[in-house]
């Protein structure tokens, strides 16, 4: 993963310059670039690596904008393709007549189609992209060519015919198109079904029919661990006059589970463990339960079934030891997902409270919801019912039968089949399906068959689906003004779910949708309750509104509109009502000014306007706290705050701060790191062709376009000038002109070059971006890893501590919309970078195999210390080093490493594993307690998630919902710094000069062709 949008344009840019050369001019290091992209597309995850390592020699790279038609039904095929970002709507028609298609399903990232040109059959459906895509396309001839050489890879991940369904069973394998039982007739053909009549489907009662070798293995190790260190809990027991042979007690294994390992946080953890044991069947409920409990209840090893089942022997005691803290490791990390199906496997009336919250953080993270409101989802959270089914070939529904339900793939892949057309595509975890029919209220367009064992769904059904949008329109008030919507609240319960359980009359209050900017405002001001304090829920509410509004309602629209409802008086009433209601309003504006100029602090130096709107609202509010006492008290807090803000914007250090080059990442000074900001002006060398330079001083925040005149009045001439980024492995990006704060956007090793439009193609990159051809293993070798690890999270503390909220908005919504500086976001951003090269640099820059092995266990133990000062940027930036494949593919160095760091690795990439959504990292954040260094790259995918997943607009009304999603991620900073660092009282008394001069000052590689290029040296590819 690269942290920041500049370098990742740069490292995409690089795979992609690699995939549209010729394949006969690709060399390795252009295959290892590939091979390092394609091996995180979901769409290959199952592809053996020599498969992959084939197509990365043959396929190509396209973009597509929106509505381009890829090709259409009937055309006869030339490529085949798989889906790396974006999406695309399968469209099909009964006539000859393009419009008359009807769009079945979407393909989303990782899905791959087009296997029909194995066969030269015509194209089963239109491929229209649904939004800009990003497609691997192999052209005909080569992917014939993968078909003869990897038939046995590829026939269990093609779509039937020409893959087998993944069970293996030849009467899985889907019938030929000339001999097949598909329906040659038109839908309505609803006699003769896509397979034979199958039986009504209902949830399996087990997930899966066999237990697999490894859950076998580990229900052994923790019996014999038990008999080991515990043999009291295996015993017969009595209850209600009946005897159960050797059984455990479910909280007594719950507590036993919680002693053995650190890795084990709580008592939900635990039973999701144990829960793994009880799916597959090595551990069993004595009357035959499916949800293990942390109760006293009985459960029975598979081994305790048979009768004098033997002890464990000395050498399986020894084995026992050896694997315990493995095996524990390994149902910690498939625990969660066990505990999730158990809990959606009850019926929705016996989910508790607890239960609800899982699953809707759950449904957060499923793109195919990410366009619901909050109470739609938690409303599907009580509805929503978990299905499997253990058999590729199983036919979910067929075409032309009435849409009972809607389908969300948890896990597993589905074929969609066209009577008369076979497969048109195939379906991949995340995306979902069968929506259509029941909004519509139409039949099946398409049937559903599963195309491998073991597939897992989320199903919503008709009935309750239509009652969820029945119940949000129901609970759904729209205001309205000259008959155009201008403010919708929804009806929600107020509190949480667990203070409403057991009221006769549980609570409610109205949450704002969308609106326009003038009513949202009002209606928060009209809402504000006038306690001393405000209360978490109303103090968050109104941080939506203050965090997001710069995306809807600028100061400039913000600051006048605050003052008028401030002066505004009541027309009607009584004199004593409106003094009343004119004191009232003006407490619940100067409220709402405080919040607002508490979360921008600083940032207002910069905005003339919001500066001149804080002093005139504290005069107005000085003048009526002469007359009204009880203003007093907030004008006095108003009066701080104003010359809190005043004092720092006259301070003579604020007024100009001058950044060095780089602004100032390598600077030692001891004093505090200053945030930086957008009126700061920074000394920068710009570039020219003959890689001699200018040295600007010009704004952080300036545009591309007073770039390019502060370049020209220092060259004399700047007609037809461009500013260009440009990477250490030579990709350039023209930068518009109305681009702000280019100088932060660039790569670890990137500059910047000015030059006339025309000499773009001769620009090359300097030789000072290569960076280091001698590695610093002498220098830092010597120095304790837990020391490096500490002073790089006390400069990863001054960093992440710089970063304003709002920077995260910016980025988010594009800082050249807002004109501001994300400056403090983008270092840090490229911090992350800058650590994860330093890792691969050091190990390829270091020719001798047994200091190769040395530095593999450094940089594994400098991770364990991070992760120890919860410093989780840092942990990720150095594991992601490791991973990558200029790393990775040193199988001479890893064969040497000790197993017990392999161990560690292990366990330290599983962390990093991206399926669920980073479910185990996010589970691993929910347990630490601030301060914490989170692992921003995430933080900032989440954000995109949202953003891109809702429209800002609906209807020309804001969309407050999605306003109220993004405050709640850029919290997640707020809650990790709620608490200081405090330094480590022992490593602090220590002199570490050199190692903290050390770690800020990284040199690196970060072009990784270069890098690759280093490994195939150091351990040629092996024949």
């Amino acid at each position: 993963m690269v942290a920041a949008h500049a370098s990742h344009s740069s490292s995409s840019s690089e795979w992609i310059a690699c995939l549209d050369k010729r394949p006969v001019e690709r060399s390795s290091e252009d295959v290892d670039i590939i091979f390092t992209r394609l091996k995180e597309v979901k769409a290959f995850e199952k592809f053996h690596p020599n498969l992959l390592q084939q197509i990365c020699l043959c396929g190509y790279y396209e973009n597509l904008e929106k509505g381009i038609t890829l090709f259409r039904q009937g055309d006869i095929g030339t490529n085949w393709y798989a889906v790396l970002a974006g999406s695309l709507d399968v469209k099909v028609s009964d006539t000859s007549n393009y419009q008359d298609a009807v769009t079945i399903c979407t393909l989303g990232i990782g899905t791959a189609f087009g296997e029909s040109i194995l066969d030269n059959t015509p194209r089963h459906a239109t491929i229209v992209t649904r939004e800009y895509s990003e497609l691997l396309r192999i052209e005909q001839k080569d992917f014939k060519a993968l078909w003869e050489k990897y038939r046995q890879y590829l026939s269990g991940l093609l779509a039937p015919p020409y893959g087998v369904m993944e069970s293996g069973s030849n009467n899985d394998r889907m019938p030929d198109k000339e001999n097949n039982a598909l329906c040659p007739v038109s839908k309505n053909c609803n006699k003769t079904p896509l397979i034979e009549p199958h039986i009504p489907l209902r949830p399996a009662k087990t997930i899966t029919q066999v237990p697999s070798e490894k859950i076998l293995r580990a229900g052994k190790i923790l019996r014999n661990a038990i008999l080991s260190r515990a043999p009291h809990m295996i015993r017969d027991r009595k209850y209600h006059l009946k005897t159960y042979r050797q059984c455990c007690v479910g909280t007594e294994l719950v507590d036993w589970m919680m002693q053995q390992s650190p890795s084990v946080h709580s008592r939900t953890q635990a039973v999701g463990m144990w829960q793994v044991l009880l799916e597959e069947g090595v551990l069993n409920h004595v009357d035959q339960e499916h949800h293990f409990q942390d109760k006293y209840l009985f459960y029975r090893f598979l081994d305790d079934e048979h009768e004098d089942a033997p002890m464990p022997t000395e050498e399986e005691k020894k084995e026992c030891d050896e694997e315990l803290q493995d095996t524990m490791l390994l149902l910690s990390q498939i625990g969660p997902d066990a505990h999730m199906r158990m809990i959606l496997r009850k019926l929705p009336g016996q989910r508790t409270v607890d239960d609800l919250e899982i699953i809707y953080e759950e449904l957060l993270h499923i793109k195919a919801l990410s366009h619901l409101s909050t109470t739609v989802k938690r409303e599907l959270a009580g509805v929503l019912i978990f299905e499997s089914h253990p058999k590729a070939g199983t036919v979910l529904f067929n075409q032309g039968e009435e849409g009972t339900s809607w389908y969300i793939i948890l896990k597993g892949s589905v074929n969609v089949v066209i009577y008369g057309k076979g497969v048109v595509c195939t379906l991949h975890e995340g995306d979902d399906f069968g929506k259509l029919a029941l909004v519509n209220d139409a039949p099946r367009a398409a049937s559903i068959v599963l195309r491998e064992d073991n597939c897992h769904f989320l199903r919503v059904d008709k009935e309750d689906f239509n009652r969820i949008l029945r119940d949000v329109e129901a609970n759904t008030v729209r205001l309205k003004e000259h008959d155009q919507d201008v403010l919708v609240l929804e009806k929600i319960l107020a509190g949480n779910r667990a203070s409403n359980q057991g009221n006769a009359q549980p609570q409610h209050k109205y949450t704002v949708m969308s609106g326009t900017p003038e009513k949202i405002l009002e209606h928060f001001l009209e809402t504000m309750r006038l306690e001393s304090t405000l209360n978490e829920t109303t103090d968050s509410v109104l941080n939506d509104f203050v965090m997001m509004h710069c995306v809807f309602m600028p100061n400039s629209q913000l600051c006048p509109a605050l003052m008028a409802h401030y002066h505004a008086q009541p027309s009607q009433g009584s004199e004593q009502e409106k003094m009343d209601y004119a004191l009232n309003n003006k407490r619940r504006v100067i409220r709402l000014v405080l919040q607002w100029a508490a979360l921008y602090g600083d940032l207002l130096q910069e905005d003339e306007a919001a500066m001149t709107f804080l002093e005139e609202f504290y005069v107005s509010v000085s003048d009526d706290a002469r007359m009204i006492t009880a203003l007093k008290e907030q004008l006095s807090e108003l009066e701080k705050t104003v010359k809190q803000i005043s004092e720092e914007t006259k301070a003579p250090q604020k007024k100009h701060k001058v950044l060095l080059q780089q602004f100032n990442t390598t600077d030692d000074r001891a004093q505090k790191r200053q945030p930086i900001r957008g009126s700061d002006e920074i000394l920068f060398k710009v570039y020219c062709i003959d890689h001699t330079y200018t040295t600007i001083r010009v704004p952080v925040v300036a545009s591309v376009k007073e770039v390019i005149s502060a370049v020209a009045d220092k060259l004399g001439s700047g007609e037809g000038l461009i500013i260009v980024k440009m990477s250490s492995g030579g990709e350039k990006v023209v930068l518009k002109p109305n681009e702000v704060s280019a100088f932060t956007t660039l790569s670890v090793n990137g500059r910047l070059f000015a030059c006339p439009r025309d000499q773009f193609d001769s620009l090359t990159p300097l030789p000072e971006q290569e960076g280091p051809s001698t590695g610093t293993v002498g220098t830092f070798e010597l120095m304790s890893s837990k020391d490096l690890a500490y002073q790089m999270t006390i400069y990863d503390w001054e960093l992440f501590n710089c970063v304003h909220e709002l920077e995260l908005i910016y980025h988010t919504f594009g800082r050249h919309n807002f004109k501001k500086t994300t400056a403090n976001l983008d270092l840090f951003l490229r911090r992350f970078n800058e650590i994860q090269f330093w890792v691969v640099t050091e190990i390829c820059l270091c020719s001798q195999l047994s200091k190769r092995v040395q530095l593999l266990k450094k940089f594994i133990k400098i991770a364990a210390h991070c992760k120890e000062y919860k410093n989780l940027n840092s942990f990720f930036a150095i594991i992601m080093g490791l991973s990558n494949v200029a790393v990775s593919r040193l199988s001479l160095t890893w064969e040497k490493l000790p197993s017990k760091f392999k161990k560690i690795y292990a366990e330290f990439e599983s962390l990093m594993d991206p399926s669920r959504n980073h479910r185990a990292y996010r589970l691993t954040v929910a347990k630490l307690d601030p301060p914490i260094i989170p692992f921003m790259p995430l933080l900032i995918k989440d954000m995109t998630f949202t953003h891109e997943g809702n429209k800002t607009f609906i209807d020309n009304l804001v969309n407050f919902e999605k306003m109220r999603m993004i405050a709640n991620t850029v919290r997640t900073v707020k809650v990790c710094r709620s608490q200081s660092f405090n330094p480590d009282a022992a490593l602090t008394n220590k002199n570490h000069q050199d190692v903290r001069s050390y770690v800020r000052q990284l040199n690196v590689i970060d072009n990784q062709r270069t890098l690759s290029q280093m490994s195939h040296r150091l351990e040629p590819r092996r024949a």
